[in-house]
This record gives C-alpha cells, structure tokens and sequence, in this order.
C-alpha cells in the first residue's frame, strides 16, 4: 500500500496517460506474480532466520534462466547453467532436503522464489511494448487493490512508531521496483539472475545487526556456494564483452 501512494503521486500529474498499457492483462499478471512472491517470502521469513532464508530464496536466478529460454528464447551458455547450478546446489547445502531444516518455511521461500522469477520474466515482456512508468505504476496498484480487499478483516490501526517504517517500506520498495524494471529493459534476466546473490550479504548483516540470527555452519557453506556461482558469471560476462571489444577494435 505504501509503494501505491508514493507510486500515485509520483505520476499523478499524468496519471491518465501512464495507466494506458498495450498489455493490461499482462501486467495484472505480473503484478499478481509479485504479490504471491512478496506473501510467500512475508510468512516463510517469519519461519525460518533472516540469513538462512535468504540463502534459500537465491534459487530463483536459477528459475529465471529457465524461464528466460522457454519463454523468451532466450540463449542461455553452458557456463551460465553451470553458474546457476552451482547456485542451486548452494541453496540445497542449506536447506538439507530431507533434514529437519527442510520445514514449511523452506517451502514457502521456494514457492516465492518460483513467483519472483515469472515476475521477472513477464517484466522482460513488458518492457518490449510499455513504458517503464507504466509497468512501475501497475506494480504497486494492483497489489494495492488485491490487498484493500481482504484489510477489512484484518485491519489494525498503525501506531506512532509503525507508520515511519510503512514509509519507509514503500520508498524503499518503490526505489527497488523502478531499478528493477529498468534492469531488466535494457538486460537480459539470465545476466541480471546472478547479481541477486549479493542479497546474501545484506540479509545475512542485517539479520545480524537487527535479529542477532548467526547463520548455521551449512548455511555459511551454502551461501559461500551460491555467491560464488554469481561472482563467476559476472566474471564470465565481463571476460565476453572484453573479447568482443578486442575483436571490434
């Protein structure tokens, strides 16, 4: 709700002119998408620490490369797929399938993960045909609708101390939306699925600083896995542009 208000009076000069999209359906979908994501992470983060389910959620670049070949066929090298592997091997180090860590709470973040990846892609999609304010002025209006519908029965009135958060979570998101989808306008989703595995290192302090949630021993081995598959992509992808320059050149 806090990203629809700041997202509204951004554009509400022009508010008429930005809502036309050449693809509503799609973006009622991808804004559908983003809201299953943001609930499943909402209660699996309540379940499981801020570190270690950070490290779970980082299977989503994987999903996203899938995605990005099935659905926008796009090309995907062998030595992304052994990046994104490896990633994915690095969240199963944490979440031990089968062990008493693999709990509901695993489930939910993975449900999330899946849900952030097919909003990933579909804003690939939609950067193809509508502006960036459109898709950014969607996002936070139809979760802001989906979620008015279900506030009666659950409503509580924010106290002093909550409001300055719901501020700040909605600038916050609203920020992180805006740079996203520009992201992903002018980049493909299998290069930028890497770059998510820096999260690690801010959940992984903040879940410090704030909770006090020290990550386990597989979950420090399992993240120090997934942010090597992404450092190793990048590494990939700087090493082709240079060669292209040089050839160029």
């Amino acid at each position: 709700m806090g990203q629809a208000v700041v997202t509204i009076l951004i554009f509400l000069p022009r508010l008429p002119r930005v809502m036309r999209s050449e693809r509503v359906g799609l973006q009622v979908l991808r804004s559908g998408f983003l809201l299953a994501a943001t609930l499943l992470f909402f209660f699996g983060f309540s379940l499981v620490p801020l570190a270690d389910g950070a490290a779970i959620a980082q299977v989503a670049p994987f999903f996203i490369m899938g995605l990005a070949v099935l659905v926008l066929g796009e090309t995907v090298g062998w030595f992304r797929w052994c990046a994104a592997t490896l990633g994915f091997i690095g969240a199963m180090v944490i979440i031990q399938p089968g062990a008493a860590a693999f709990t509901w709470g695993s489930l939910l973040l993975l449900g999330g993960a899946t849900m952030f990846a097919a909003f990933s892609i579909s804003t690939r999609v939609l950067g193809r045909s509508d502006p960036v304010s459109t898709t950014f002025l969607y996002t936070g209006m139809v979760g802001a609708v989906a979620m008015s519908l279900i506030v009666p029965f659950y409503w509580e009135v924010p106290n002093a101390v909550d409001i300055p958060w719901i501020v700040v979570i909605g600038l916050f998101g609203a920020a992180g939306q805006g740079m996203l989808i520009l992201a992903l306008k002018f980049a493909a989703p299998q290069v930028i699925a890497p770059l998510m595995y820096f999260q690690l290192i801010w959940a992984g302090s903040i879940g410090y600083a704030v909770f006090g949630d020290v990550p386990g021993t597989n979950a420090l081995i399992g993240a120090a896995i997934i942010v090597a598959a992404g450092l190793i992509v990048q590494w990939r992808e700087r090493y082709v542009a240079r060669s292209k320059v040089s050839e160029n050149g």
